[in-house]
Protein backbone atom coordinates (compact mmCIF):
# COMPACT_ATOMS: atom_id res chain seq x y z
CA UNK A 1 0.00 0.00 0.00
CA UNK A 2 1.15 3.23 -0.77
CA UNK A 3 2.62 5.52 2.36
CA UNK A 4 0.93 8.86 2.38
CA UNK A 5 2.85 11.45 1.76
CA UNK A 6 1.38 13.89 4.30
CA UNK A 7 0.61 13.19 8.42
CA UNK A 8 -0.84 15.37 11.22
CA UNK A 9 1.98 14.31 13.12
CA UNK A 10 5.64 12.81 12.17
CA UNK A 11 7.22 11.07 14.92
CA UNK A 12 10.96 10.78 14.76
CA UNK A 13 12.50 7.76 16.14
CA UNK A 14 10.71 4.12 16.67
CA UNK A 15 12.19 3.84 20.74
CA UNK A 16 10.38 3.47 23.48
CA UNK A 17 9.47 7.07 23.56
CA UNK A 18 8.14 7.07 20.15
CA UNK A 19 5.94 3.83 19.93
CA UNK A 20 5.26 5.53 23.71
CA UNK A 21 3.69 8.96 21.51
CA UNK A 22 2.54 6.80 19.21
CA UNK A 23 0.37 5.01 21.25
CA UNK A 24 -1.12 7.65 22.63
CA UNK A 25 -2.37 9.40 19.66
CA UNK A 26 -3.78 6.43 18.67
CA UNK A 27 -5.49 6.51 21.62
CA UNK A 28 -6.58 10.28 22.01
CA UNK A 29 -6.49 11.84 18.87
CA UNK A 30 -7.60 9.11 16.41
CA UNK A 31 -8.79 11.17 14.02
CA UNK A 32 -4.92 12.19 13.41
CA UNK A 33 -3.15 10.73 11.28
CA UNK A 34 0.65 9.98 11.71
CA UNK A 35 4.03 7.96 10.49
CA UNK A 36 7.03 7.32 12.73
CA UNK A 37 10.71 7.41 10.72
CA UNK A 38 13.17 5.24 11.65
CA UNK A 39 16.58 5.75 10.53
CA UNK A 40 17.80 1.81 11.63
CA UNK A 41 16.11 -1.03 9.73
CA UNK A 42 14.59 -2.37 13.56
CA UNK A 43 12.33 -0.54 16.04
CA UNK A 44 13.19 -0.49 20.02
CA UNK A 45 15.85 2.35 19.66
CA UNK A 46 18.27 1.88 22.22
CA UNK A 47 17.38 -1.98 23.19
CA UNK A 48 17.59 -2.99 19.64
CA UNK A 49 21.09 -1.70 19.26
CA UNK A 50 22.28 -2.47 22.63
CA UNK A 51 23.73 -5.74 22.06
CA UNK A 52 26.52 -6.53 24.40
CA UNK A 53 26.70 -9.43 27.26
CA UNK A 54 23.95 -9.01 29.82
CA UNK A 55 22.45 -5.57 28.72
CA UNK A 56 19.54 -4.53 30.85
CA UNK A 57 17.64 -2.02 32.49
CA UNK A 58 18.86 -0.27 35.49
CA UNK A 59 15.32 1.31 36.17
CA UNK A 60 12.47 -1.27 36.87
CA UNK A 61 10.10 -2.23 34.00
CA UNK A 62 6.92 -1.02 36.64
CA UNK A 63 8.18 2.66 35.66
CA UNK A 64 9.89 2.67 32.80
CA UNK A 65 7.48 0.91 30.67
CA UNK A 66 4.17 2.46 29.56
CA UNK A 67 1.39 3.33 31.91
CA UNK A 68 -0.94 2.70 29.70
CA UNK A 69 -0.21 -1.14 29.22
CA UNK A 70 1.61 -2.25 32.90
CA UNK A 71 4.17 -4.39 32.92
CA UNK A 72 3.13 -7.80 34.92
CA UNK A 73 6.04 -9.83 34.57
CA UNK A 74 8.10 -11.44 37.45
CA UNK A 75 11.28 -9.47 37.25
CA UNK A 76 11.38 -5.44 37.89
CA UNK A 77 14.96 -5.47 36.19
CA UNK A 78 15.01 -7.03 33.33
CA UNK A 79 17.02 -7.94 30.45
CA UNK A 80 17.39 -5.78 27.22
CA UNK A 81 15.69 -8.58 25.03
CA UNK A 82 12.64 -8.50 27.53
CA UNK A 83 12.46 -4.91 27.34
CA UNK A 84 12.59 -5.06 23.36
CA UNK A 85 9.95 -7.87 23.49
CA UNK A 86 8.06 -5.59 25.56
CA UNK A 87 7.83 -2.62 23.04
CA UNK A 88 7.45 -4.20 20.05
CA UNK A 89 4.37 -6.35 21.66
CA UNK A 90 2.96 -2.92 22.43
CA UNK A 91 3.43 -1.22 18.92
CA UNK A 92 1.98 -4.39 17.89
CA UNK A 93 -1.09 -4.58 20.15
CA UNK A 94 -1.71 -0.60 18.89
CA UNK A 95 -1.64 -1.11 14.97
CA UNK A 96 1.67 1.57 15.10
CA UNK A 97 4.17 -1.13 13.71
CA UNK A 98 1.93 -0.73 10.50
CA UNK A 99 2.65 3.15 10.54
CA UNK A 100 7.03 2.38 10.96
CA UNK A 101 8.80 3.42 7.99
CA UNK A 102 12.32 2.05 8.24
CA UNK A 103 15.69 3.08 6.41
CA UNK A 104 14.51 6.99 6.79
CA UNK A 105 17.75 8.90 8.20
CA UNK A 106 15.96 12.10 8.73
CA UNK A 107 18.05 14.69 8.03
CA UNK A 108 16.60 18.58 8.02
CA UNK A 109 13.35 20.13 8.60
CA UNK A 110 12.01 23.51 7.31
CA UNK A 111 8.86 25.22 8.40
CA UNK A 112 6.52 27.70 6.73
CA UNK A 113 4.44 29.63 8.41
CA UNK A 114 1.96 30.47 5.41
CA UNK A 115 1.37 27.00 5.12
CA UNK A 116 1.40 25.85 8.74
CA UNK A 117 3.66 22.81 7.55
CA UNK A 118 6.89 20.98 8.09
CA UNK A 119 9.13 19.72 5.13
CA UNK A 120 11.27 17.08 6.35
CA UNK A 121 13.96 16.00 4.55
CA UNK A 122 15.36 12.13 4.73
CA UNK A 123 17.12 9.88 3.10
CA UNK A 124 15.89 6.27 1.82
CA UNK A 125 18.19 3.50 0.54
CA UNK A 126 20.47 6.31 -0.36
CA UNK A 127 17.95 8.27 -2.51
CA UNK A 128 16.63 11.83 -1.37
CA UNK A 129 13.06 11.78 -0.40
CA UNK A 130 10.53 14.79 1.77
CA UNK A 131 7.13 14.39 3.38
CA UNK A 132 5.23 16.76 5.40
CA UNK A 133 3.38 17.16 8.57
CA UNK A 134 1.38 19.42 10.82
CA UNK A 135 3.20 18.56 13.94
CA UNK A 136 7.39 17.32 14.00
CA UNK A 137 7.85 15.78 17.20
CA UNK A 138 11.56 14.35 17.99
CA UNK A 139 11.60 10.72 20.07
CA UNK A 140 15.51 10.10 19.07
CA UNK A 141 16.45 10.41 22.53
CA UNK A 142 19.70 12.65 23.32
CA UNK A 143 22.78 10.60 22.07
CA UNK A 144 24.49 9.05 18.69
CA UNK A 145 22.62 6.18 17.34
CA UNK A 146 26.21 5.65 14.90
CA UNK A 147 28.67 4.94 17.02
CA UNK A 148 30.05 5.68 21.18
CA UNK A 149 32.16 8.06 22.81
CA UNK A 150 35.81 6.85 21.90
CA UNK A 151 38.70 8.24 23.44
CA UNK A 152 42.01 7.93 22.05
CA UNK A 153 44.26 6.39 24.57
CA UNK A 154 48.20 6.34 23.78
CA UNK A 155 49.46 3.57 22.28
CA UNK A 156 46.24 1.63 21.29
CA UNK A 157 47.43 0.64 17.31
CA UNK A 158 50.16 -1.32 19.50
CA UNK A 159 47.58 -3.95 21.02
CA UNK A 160 47.47 -6.85 19.52
CA UNK A 161 43.84 -8.09 20.69
CA UNK A 162 40.28 -6.56 19.45
CA UNK A 163 39.38 -3.46 20.96
CA UNK A 164 35.90 -2.88 21.54
CA UNK A 165 32.67 -0.56 22.40
CA UNK A 166 30.11 -1.95 23.55
CA UNK A 167 27.82 0.16 21.23
CA UNK A 168 29.16 -1.77 18.43
CA UNK A 169 29.47 -5.00 20.05
CA UNK A 170 30.21 -7.89 17.37
CA UNK A 171 28.05 -11.08 17.58
CA UNK A 172 30.89 -13.35 16.77
CA UNK A 173 33.16 -12.73 19.57
CA UNK A 174 34.78 -15.04 21.46
CA UNK A 175 35.48 -14.46 24.93
CA UNK A 176 35.59 -17.38 26.80
CA UNK A 177 38.45 -18.21 28.62
CA UNK A 178 39.75 -14.60 28.04
CA UNK A 179 41.71 -12.48 29.89
CA UNK A 180 38.93 -8.74 29.60
CA UNK A 181 39.48 -5.23 30.48
CA UNK A 182 36.52 -3.38 30.75
CA UNK A 183 37.50 0.19 30.55
CA UNK A 184 34.80 2.73 32.51
CA UNK A 185 33.06 2.86 35.50
CA UNK A 186 29.32 3.58 34.64
CA UNK A 187 26.32 1.65 33.83
CA UNK A 188 27.15 -0.24 31.08
CA UNK A 189 30.53 -1.19 32.31
CA UNK A 190 28.82 -2.52 35.74
CA UNK A 191 26.76 -4.44 33.78
CA UNK A 192 29.58 -5.86 31.14
CA UNK A 193 31.84 -7.56 33.90
CA UNK A 194 29.44 -9.83 35.70
CA UNK A 195 28.11 -11.24 32.51
CA UNK A 196 31.83 -11.81 31.07
CA UNK A 197 33.03 -13.28 33.98
CA UNK A 198 30.62 -15.97 33.55
CA UNK A 199 33.06 -17.71 30.51
CA UNK A 200 35.84 -14.93 30.53
CA UNK A 201 39.11 -16.46 32.39
CA UNK A 202 39.15 -13.08 34.12
CA UNK A 203 37.63 -9.60 34.08
CA UNK A 204 39.39 -6.41 35.17
CA UNK A 205 36.93 -3.49 35.03
CA UNK A 206 39.90 -0.17 35.12
CA UNK A 207 37.77 2.50 36.37
CA UNK A 208 39.78 6.58 36.61
CA UNK A 209 37.59 7.34 39.22
CA UNK A 210 34.77 5.49 41.24
CA UNK A 211 31.21 5.35 40.70
CA UNK A 212 28.64 5.03 43.21
CA UNK A 213 26.97 1.76 42.47
CA UNK A 214 23.85 -0.12 45.08
CA UNK A 215 22.91 -3.22 44.62
CA UNK A 216 18.62 -3.60 43.74
CA UNK A 217 16.37 -6.83 43.85
CA UNK A 218 15.84 -8.07 40.28
CA UNK A 219 12.34 -9.08 41.74
CA UNK A 220 9.51 -6.52 43.08
CA UNK A 221 8.09 -9.07 45.93
CA UNK A 222 5.57 -6.36 46.61
CA UNK A 223 4.89 -5.73 42.68
CA UNK A 224 4.44 -9.43 42.84
CA UNK A 225 1.85 -10.09 45.76
CA UNK A 226 -0.24 -7.26 44.46
CA UNK A 227 0.06 -9.16 41.41
CA UNK A 228 -2.09 -12.16 42.70
CA UNK A 229 -3.83 -10.21 45.26
CA UNK A 230 -5.52 -7.49 43.06
CA UNK A 231 -7.11 -6.39 39.96
CA UNK A 232 -4.12 -5.86 37.09
CA UNK A 233 -4.98 -2.21 36.84
CA UNK A 234 -4.89 -1.79 40.26
CA UNK A 235 -1.88 -3.63 41.24
CA UNK A 236 -0.01 -2.14 38.51
CA UNK A 237 -1.10 1.81 39.41
CA UNK A 238 0.26 1.41 43.21
CA UNK A 239 3.24 0.06 42.25
CA UNK A 240 3.79 2.40 39.57
CA UNK A 241 3.48 5.18 42.47
CA UNK A 242 5.06 2.95 44.88
CA UNK A 243 8.58 3.07 42.98
CA UNK A 244 8.04 6.45 41.82
CA UNK A 245 8.11 7.52 45.30
CA UNK A 246 11.02 5.49 46.46
CA UNK A 247 13.30 6.89 43.66
CA UNK A 248 12.01 10.48 44.35
CA UNK A 249 12.59 9.76 47.93
CA UNK A 250 16.70 8.45 47.41
CA UNK A 251 17.33 11.31 44.80
CA UNK A 252 15.77 13.92 47.02
CA UNK A 253 17.65 12.35 50.05
CA UNK A 254 20.79 12.37 48.24
CA UNK A 255 20.23 16.23 48.06
CA UNK A 256 19.29 16.69 51.34
CA UNK A 257 22.01 14.54 53.30
CA UNK A 258 24.66 13.32 51.18
CA UNK A 259 26.65 12.46 54.09
CA UNK A 260 24.22 9.89 55.40
CA UNK A 261 23.61 8.53 51.92
CA UNK A 262 27.03 7.87 51.21
CA UNK A 263 27.43 6.14 54.91
CA UNK A 264 24.56 3.94 53.93
CA UNK A 265 26.13 2.72 50.12
CA UNK A 266 29.38 1.97 51.81
CA UNK A 267 27.91 0.05 54.74
CA UNK A 268 25.82 -1.93 52.09
CA UNK A 269 28.97 -2.45 50.22
CA UNK A 270 30.79 -3.77 53.33
CA UNK A 271 27.74 -6.42 53.60
CA UNK A 272 28.39 -7.89 49.84
CA UNK A 273 32.32 -7.58 49.36
CA UNK A 274 34.95 -9.35 51.80
CA UNK A 275 36.53 -7.56 55.14
CA UNK A 276 40.40 -6.46 53.52
CA UNK A 277 38.51 -5.14 50.29
CA UNK A 278 39.41 -1.61 49.84
CA UNK A 279 36.07 0.30 49.03
CA UNK A 280 37.03 3.64 49.87
CA UNK A 281 39.59 3.35 46.74
CA UNK A 282 37.29 2.21 44.14
CA UNK A 283 33.90 2.75 45.66
CA UNK A 284 34.24 6.02 46.76
CA UNK A 285 33.44 8.90 44.20
CA UNK A 286 34.84 12.37 44.95
CA UNK A 287 31.37 13.92 44.04
CA UNK A 288 27.73 13.11 46.00
CA UNK A 289 25.67 10.66 45.73
CA UNK A 290 23.24 12.12 42.57
CA UNK A 291 25.02 14.35 41.53
CA UNK A 292 25.56 11.72 38.57
CA UNK A 293 23.53 9.14 38.20
CA UNK A 294 23.80 6.43 41.07
CA UNK A 295 24.65 3.03 38.72
CA UNK A 296 22.27 0.00 39.96
CA UNK A 297 23.13 -3.77 39.74
CA UNK A 298 20.60 -6.40 39.91
CA UNK A 299 20.62 -8.58 43.25
CA UNK A 300 24.17 -7.63 43.52
CA UNK A 301 25.72 -9.43 40.89
CA UNK A 302 29.48 -7.32 40.07
CA UNK A 303 29.57 -7.58 44.30
CA UNK A 304 29.24 -11.40 44.06
CA UNK A 305 31.12 -11.77 41.03
CA UNK A 306 34.00 -9.83 42.44
CA UNK A 307 33.52 -11.91 46.04
CA UNK A 308 34.34 -15.00 43.86
CA UNK A 309 37.21 -13.56 42.37
CA UNK A 310 35.62 -13.43 39.32
CA UNK A 311 36.69 -10.31 38.19
CA UNK A 312 38.69 -7.12 40.03
CA UNK A 313 38.19 -3.46 39.93
CA UNK A 314 41.55 -1.56 39.40
CA UNK A 315 41.21 2.34 40.15
CA UNK A 316 44.16 4.06 38.12
CA UNK A 317 44.80 6.53 34.92
CA UNK A 318 46.44 4.72 31.76
CA UNK A 319 49.83 5.43 30.82
CA UNK A 320 49.94 3.34 27.65
CA UNK A 321 48.26 0.65 25.74
CA UNK A 322 50.89 -2.41 25.16
CA UNK A 323 50.82 -5.27 23.01
CA UNK A 324 49.35 -7.23 25.30
CA UNK A 325 47.77 -5.11 27.92
CA UNK A 326 47.56 -2.19 29.28
CA UNK A 327 50.41 -0.05 31.39
CA UNK A 328 49.02 2.45 34.36
CA UNK A 329 50.41 5.55 35.34
CA UNK A 330 51.30 3.84 38.62
CA UNK A 331 52.96 1.38 36.77
CA UNK A 332 51.61 -1.70 37.18
CA UNK A 333 51.10 -3.78 33.81
CA UNK A 334 47.21 -5.01 33.33
CA UNK A 335 47.55 -8.20 30.83
CA UNK A 336 44.55 -8.49 28.56
CA UNK A 337 43.38 -10.60 25.24
CA UNK A 338 40.52 -8.59 24.42
CA UNK A 339 39.76 -4.51 26.19
CA UNK A 340 36.49 -3.27 26.04
CA UNK A 341 36.16 0.77 25.95
CA UNK A 342 32.81 1.08 28.30
CA UNK A 343 33.84 5.02 27.59
CA UNK A 344 29.94 6.54 27.28
CA UNK A 345 28.07 7.62 24.68
CA UNK A 346 28.51 10.90 22.07
CA UNK A 347 25.30 13.07 22.34
CA UNK A 348 23.21 14.37 19.53
CA UNK A 349 20.59 16.87 20.14
CA UNK A 350 17.24 15.98 18.32
CA UNK A 351 18.82 13.05 16.26
CA UNK A 352 21.33 15.94 14.48
CA UNK A 353 18.22 17.29 12.13
CA UNK A 354 18.85 21.03 11.10
CA UNK A 355 15.53 22.70 11.22
CA UNK A 356 14.66 26.30 9.81
CA UNK A 357 11.93 28.21 10.43
CA UNK A 358 10.43 30.30 7.67
CA UNK A 359 13.91 30.23 6.27
CA UNK A 360 16.80 30.77 9.19
CA UNK A 361 18.22 28.51 10.57
CA UNK A 362 17.08 26.90 14.16
CA UNK A 363 20.60 27.71 16.27
CA UNK A 364 19.95 25.35 18.96
CA UNK A 365 22.08 26.86 21.95
CA UNK A 366 19.78 30.26 21.50
CA UNK A 367 16.99 28.49 21.64
CA UNK A 368 15.11 27.64 26.01
CA UNK A 369 13.05 24.96 26.54
CA UNK A 370 9.39 25.19 27.70
CA UNK A 371 7.84 23.02 29.77
CA UNK A 372 10.44 20.37 28.92
CA UNK A 373 8.68 19.87 25.49
CA UNK A 374 8.80 23.11 22.86
CA UNK A 375 11.55 25.42 21.88
CA UNK A 376 11.28 28.60 22.12
CA UNK A 377 10.30 30.12 18.43
CA UNK A 378 9.72 26.99 17.12
CA UNK A 379 6.52 26.37 16.04
CA UNK A 380 4.76 23.12 15.99
CA UNK A 381 7.42 20.93 17.44
CA UNK A 382 7.73 19.36 20.35
CA UNK A 383 10.76 16.94 21.78
CA UNK A 384 10.58 14.00 24.24
CA UNK A 385 13.94 13.73 26.54
CA UNK A 386 13.45 12.16 30.46
CA UNK A 387 14.83 13.09 34.21
CA UNK A 388 17.78 11.63 35.12
CA UNK A 389 17.09 11.00 38.63
CA UNK A 390 13.90 8.70 37.96
CA UNK A 391 13.20 6.07 35.06
CA UNK A 392 13.38 7.97 31.80
CA UNK A 393 10.36 7.29 30.47
CA UNK A 394 8.45 8.81 33.22
CA UNK A 395 8.40 12.42 31.99
CA UNK A 396 8.35 11.32 28.26
CA UNK A 397 4.84 9.75 29.12
CA UNK A 398 3.65 13.30 30.63
CA UNK A 399 5.12 15.01 27.81
CA UNK A 400 3.17 13.01 24.63
CA UNK A 401 -0.23 13.44 26.93
CA UNK A 402 0.72 16.91 27.10
CA UNK A 403 1.35 17.44 23.35
CA UNK A 404 -2.07 15.27 22.69
CA UNK A 405 -3.69 17.91 24.58
CA UNK A 406 -2.31 20.93 22.79
CA UNK A 407 -3.35 18.99 19.75
CA UNK A 408 -6.45 19.06 20.41
CA UNK A 409 -7.13 22.65 21.51
CA UNK A 410 -5.98 23.69 18.33
CA UNK A 411 -8.43 21.87 16.42
CA UNK A 412 -10.89 22.38 18.70
CA UNK A 413 -10.51 26.27 18.30
CA UNK A 414 -9.35 25.90 14.53
CA UNK A 415 -5.69 26.87 15.10
CA UNK A 416 -2.59 25.94 12.79
CA UNK A 417 -0.27 27.08 14.27
CA UNK A 418 1.18 26.83 18.33
CA UNK A 419 5.05 28.88 19.25
CA UNK A 420 6.04 28.96 22.66
CA UNK A 421 7.90 32.73 22.73
CA UNK A 422 9.96 33.27 25.55
CA UNK A 423 7.63 36.18 27.60
CA UNK A 424 11.36 37.52 29.11
CA UNK A 425 14.17 38.03 26.84
CA UNK A 426 16.92 39.22 29.50
CA UNK A 427 15.72 35.89 31.88
CA UNK A 428 19.34 34.43 32.75
CA UNK A 429 20.00 31.19 31.08
CA UNK A 430 22.12 27.77 31.76
CA UNK A 431 22.41 24.29 30.56
CA UNK A 432 19.60 22.41 29.58
CA UNK A 433 21.12 19.04 31.43
CA UNK A 434 22.19 20.32 34.73
CA UNK A 435 24.10 16.71 35.00
CA UNK A 436 27.66 16.39 36.21
CA UNK A 437 28.22 13.11 33.71
CA UNK A 438 31.32 13.38 31.68
CA UNK A 439 29.61 12.34 28.35
CA UNK A 440 27.18 15.07 28.69
CA UNK A 441 29.06 17.78 30.13
CA UNK A 442 31.05 17.12 26.34
CA UNK A 443 28.20 18.15 23.95
CA UNK A 444 26.39 20.87 26.23
CA UNK A 445 27.20 23.51 24.19
CA UNK A 446 25.53 21.99 20.79
CA UNK A 447 21.96 21.60 23.05
CA UNK A 448 19.29 24.37 23.63
CA UNK A 449 19.82 26.25 27.11
CA UNK A 450 16.72 26.61 30.08
CA UNK A 451 15.43 29.38 31.36
CA UNK A 452 15.30 30.61 34.64
CA UNK A 453 11.20 31.40 35.24
CA UNK A 454 8.60 29.65 35.74
CA UNK A 455 7.63 26.85 32.55
CA UNK A 456 11.03 27.85 31.34
CA UNK A 457 13.15 26.11 33.70
CA UNK A 458 14.64 22.14 32.64
CA UNK A 459 13.25 20.47 35.88
CA UNK A 460 14.19 17.39 37.28
CA UNK A 461 11.26 17.19 39.00
CA UNK A 462 8.92 14.77 38.05
CA UNK A 463 6.31 16.33 41.01
CA UNK A 464 6.54 19.34 39.40
CA UNK A 465 6.57 18.38 35.52
CA UNK A 466 3.06 16.41 35.96
CA UNK A 467 2.02 19.46 37.45
CA UNK A 468 3.13 22.16 35.12
CA UNK A 469 2.33 19.77 32.22
CA UNK A 470 -1.21 19.15 33.41
CA UNK A 471 -1.89 22.75 34.03
CA UNK A 472 -4.02 24.90 31.79
CA UNK A 473 -2.13 25.93 28.28
CA UNK A 474 -3.08 29.47 27.75
CA UNK A 475 -2.38 30.26 31.45
CA UNK A 476 1.05 32.10 31.39
CA UNK A 477 0.38 33.36 27.66
CA UNK A 478 3.69 31.65 26.32
CA UNK A 479 2.11 29.89 23.38
CA UNK A 480 0.66 31.78 20.96
CA UNK A 481 -1.78 30.15 18.45
CA UNK A 482 -2.65 31.05 15.00
CA UNK A 483 -5.05 30.98 12.11
CA UNK A 484 -3.20 30.78 8.44
CA UNK A 485 -6.42 32.03 7.39
CA UNK A 486 -6.46 35.15 9.58
CA UNK A 487 -3.06 36.00 9.07
CA UNK A 488 -3.66 35.53 4.97
CA UNK A 489 -6.84 38.12 5.76
CA UNK A 490 -4.94 40.52 7.40
CA UNK A 491 -1.90 40.35 4.72
CA UNK A 492 -4.47 41.10 2.01
CA UNK A 493 -6.08 44.05 4.46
Amino acid sequence: MEQPSHVDVLIIGAGISGIGAACRLTEDLPQKSYAILEARDASGGTWDLFRYPGVRSDSDLHTLGYQFRPWMGENAIVDGPEVLGYIRDTAAEYGVDRNIRYGCHVTGAAWDSERAIWTVEATVGGKETTMTCGWLFSASGYFRYDHGYQPQFEGQERFSGPIIHPQAWPEDLDYAGKRVIVIGSGATAVTLVPALAEQASHVTMLQRSPTYIISVPRKDAVANLLNRLLPEDLASSITRRKNIWRQRFVFNLAQSRPELVKRFLRWSLKQQLPDDYEIDRHFAPDYDPWDQRLCAVPSGDLFKSLSRGDCSVVTDKIASFTEDGVELVGGELLKADIIVTATGLELLAFGGIELTVDGSRVELPEMLTYKGSMLSDVPNFAFAMGNYNVSLTLKVGIVIDYICRVIGYMDRCGFDKCTAVNPDPSQQTSPMLDFGAGYVNRSLHLFPRQGSIEHWEMSQDLARDQRELASELTGDGALRFERVADRAAATAA
